[in-house]
């Protein structure tokens, strides 16, 4: 009986554990993986509202660049080796 008792808290912390692997810790500033999985690199520039440029970090050896697109609001990674998005990585950091 007591090691049914010991055995349910570590289950339970073994899934929660397992169930958080891999998640970015927004809350508090931290990535702990990269946030893209795939990129786009058809040129859509008319329909960007946004653009953040994340460089390489410690957990993530690719810059990534997220795009919000207008109406949508979705968030769309670019590829970073297509002509078109170099350019808009030229302007972000002229303006900055």
């Amino acid at each position: 009986m007591k090691s049914k008792i010991t055995v349910a808290p570590c289950l339970l912390l073994l899934i929660v554990s397992l169930s958080t692997e891999g998640m970015a810790l927004r809350g508090i500033g931290v990535e702990l993986r990269c946030r893209c999985i795939e990129t786009e690199s058809r040129r859509m520039g008319k329909l960007i509202e946004s653009v953040e440029l994340f460089p390489r970090s410690a957990h993530c050896k690719d810059a990534e660049i997220i795009a919000t697109l207008k109406g949508t609001g979705q968030q769309i990674c670019l590829d970073t080796s297509a002509p078109w998005v170099k350019k808009v990585i030229e302007r972000i950091l002229v303006k900055s």
